[in-house]
């Protein structure tokens, strides 16, 4: 199964970014991840929608050809990063790329709570009509605490996080494969 990652935070030594490589080498006998870079998008503008430029093109086409797509999300102010809107902006516009690819989300930060917040609105966000994208279901992983969970090499240190990332990998590929029946 090929899942396009896309990272809700640009910045180089970000701990999503980090999972989404962690996740990339972990499972890589189960499911390739290719995580994309969304931090080149330009503002949506449906201007230009018609006619977009190249990262846009690009990027659209990573996510169509994809099977699934896995967002890992901080949350900057009790919601998703600008930066993960704009790039949902542009999936959402004119070919709709997203409707009904599956998708699950994952998203660590350093607060006590994870990403909870940010979570339910990506979930309201992914439901919307140029989306679409089925979730699944009771999986949510908010990851609390990561910088006490994960080493400086961006490895996960934490057994029970671990342990509860291997199932929810294991569910997502059985529900993904229940869909694509």
């Amino acid at each position: 199964m090929k899942i396009v990652a896309i990272v809700g935070s640009i910045r180089k030594e970000s701990y999503n970014l980090k999972l989404a490589q962690y996740i990339q080498n972990r499972y890589q006998e189960k499911i390739e991840v290719e995580i994309a870079d969304i931090k080149d998008l330009p503002f949506y503008d449906q201007d230009m929608e018609l006619n977009p430029p190249a990262t846009v093109t690009a990027f659209k086409t990573k996510v169509k050809e994809a099977d699934a797509v896995l967002w890992l999300t901080p949350e900057y102010n009790y919601s998703i990063p600008g930066v993960l809107k704009n790039a949902i902006d542009w999936l959402s516009r004119i070919d709709k790329v997203m409707i009904g690819k599956p998708s699950w989300i994952v998203g660590a930060s350093m607060g006590l709570l994870g990403t909870v917040r940010a979570q339910q609105h990506l979930r309201d966000i992914l439901f919307s009509a140029g989306v679409s994208s089925p979730l699944l279901p009771g999986n949510e992983v908010y990851l609390g605490l990561v910088h006490e969970k994960m080493d400086e090499a961006g490895q996960l240190t934490h057994e029970p996080t671990i342990q509860f990332l291997d199932t929810v990998v294991n569910n997502f590929i059985a529900w993904y494969e229940k869909q694509a029946k």
